[in-house]
């Protein structure tokens, strides 16, 4: 089974409630699945505020500016989805994908925006990062049409649609 681990990056954040941890898990385990990763993995979720990413993306990145979740992930790759991991690259038998880090106030207003629940959009936002942590980008036309599309079969899968 496939760890996720979930944290907070500061101490007055309201723990998200239990839908939304279970939506998350379900969106990445569900990449992992039609991705064809094989091996028991260990990704880590963090919960933050605007502050907290937008300080996150200006250190990381250098775009001093808030988004509402961040990709980190721990391997490269030649071309996305293809996992060449060494021994180094476990944890306990695990392989460390990485981490994402979620903006909870800018995902909880992105889904009043759009119109749909707030599971659906964290769900959304976990199946994109999870396929950033397998090396799938965004960058051209095609890449972004590959990305989205996986995005939106893995939703479909669980049940958690627009």
């Amino acid at each position: 089974m496939n760890k996720i681990t979930f944290g907070y990056d500061n101490e007055d954040m309201t723990p998200v409630e239990q839908n939304i941890t279970d939506a998350i898990e379900k969106a990445i385990n569900r990449v992992l699945l039609d991705c064809k990763v094989e091996t028991e993995c260990d990704i880590a979720v963090t919960f933050t505020d605007n502050e907290g990413i937008r300080e996150i993306n200006k250190n990381y990145r250098g775009i001093d500016s808030e988004t509402d979740v961040l990709s980190f992930p721990m391997l490269e790759y030649e071309k996305p989805g293809a996992i060449f991991a060494s021994a180094d690259d476990f944890e306990d038998g695990r392989l460390v994908l990485g981490d994402i880090v979620i903006s909870v106030p800018k995902a909880l207003s992105q889904a009043q925006e759009y119109g749909h629940s707030t599971e659906r959009e964290f769900a959304f936002l976990a199946a994109h990062s999870a396929l950033h942590l397998l090396g799938y980008d965004h960058m051209t036309e095609e890449d972004e049409k590959v990305m989205f599309d996986k995005q939106e079969k893995a939703l479909s899968a669980i049940g958690i649609l627009r």
